[in-house]
């Protein structure tokens, strides 16, 4: 590799932190992997009951019309506690899901 190749290459990197570093922060910080938080998709969801158009919502809280109506399907009539349990309950069965093909 030529050396002024090399010190570009050094100079970008030093620019962008590594993608790892940010992918685990968000995710303890309580992102999803696409950068929304948990959270939003009750506050999303609520207001879609109270009436609001989709396209309106997606505009407004960054995130695609399909997504809005993935939530809707998988979160929809659920409060966050609800769906903390159900988390649980997936993480449980995949764990004896595991156990069982050992």
């Amino acid at each position: 590799m030529p050396l002024w190749l090399g010190s570009r290459l050094k100079r970008a990197a030093s620019r962008c932190p590594a993608p790892k570093n940010i992918l685990q922060k968000d995710l303890e910080s309580g992102l999803t992997k696409n950068g929304q938080t948990k959270r939003k998709r009750f506050t999303v969801l609520k207001e879609h009951e109270a009436g609001a158009k989709t396209a309106d919502l997606a505009r407004k809280h960054g995130t695609s019309e399909p997504t809005l109506y993935n939530w809707k399907a998988k979160f929809g009539g659920m409060d966050p506690a609800e769906a903390k349990r159900l988390k649980a309950l997936d993480d449980e069965n995949a764990r004896l899901k595991k156990l069982l093909a050992e």
